[in-house]
């Protein structure tokens, strides 16, 4: 009885993570979720775009909202969509424009309520490429240039998160 106990225990111990009762994660502090969203922004109004960005956490709740003065009405809903496409579907919305179109397998992504494959949205990996937010861009001229303003955002707290 007591090899036995012995087993279990010993198999128990040596149990993957992957088999673990409790999962562990990361996410963004407030701090740095609203350091991209600002430097995003940023980014657009030296561009000459008025904006909104929106970071959210890696499971699409929204952590930081900034709109800059004469962004559109628009770009809450539009920033928000882009940032939980992104971490709900772990790939830039950009991507996702061009797979979901009318005809490709992916295009039934299109009927659903929150998604938006649209560039501007991006995911958020720290040093080890695990995802830990997402960052979604609305307002400049074009899908492209959202996304150029989401890469600043994310590259204004790179050194923080490489870790």
């Amino acid at each position: 009885m007591r090899t036995l106990a012995l087993a279990l225990a010993f198999a128990a111990g040596s149990a993957s993570a992957q088999d673990s009762a409790l999962v562990d994660f990361q996410v963004l502090t407030p701090e740095l979720a609203l350091k991209a969203a600002v430097a995003a922004m940023e980014n657009c109004r030296d561009g000459g775009y008025q904006v909104g960005v929106t970071v959210v956490d890696r499971f699409g709740l929204p952590q930081a909202f900034v709109r800059d003065r004469f962004a559109g009405l628009h770009v809450y809903e539009t920033s928000r969509r882009k940032a939980w496409t992104a971490v709900s579907f772990r790939a830039a919305t950009g991507e996702l424009a061009a797979s979901t179109e009318a005809g490709q397998i992916s295009s039934g992504i299109r009927h659903l309520s929150e998604a938006l494959p649209l560039g501007g949205g991006l995911m958020i990996n720290e040093g080890g490429g695990a995802m830990v937010a997402g960052i979604g861009v609305s307002g400049a001229p074009s899908p492209e240039l959202d996304e150029v303003c989401a890469e600043a955002g994310i590259a204004a707290i790179a050194d923080e998160i490489a870790f």
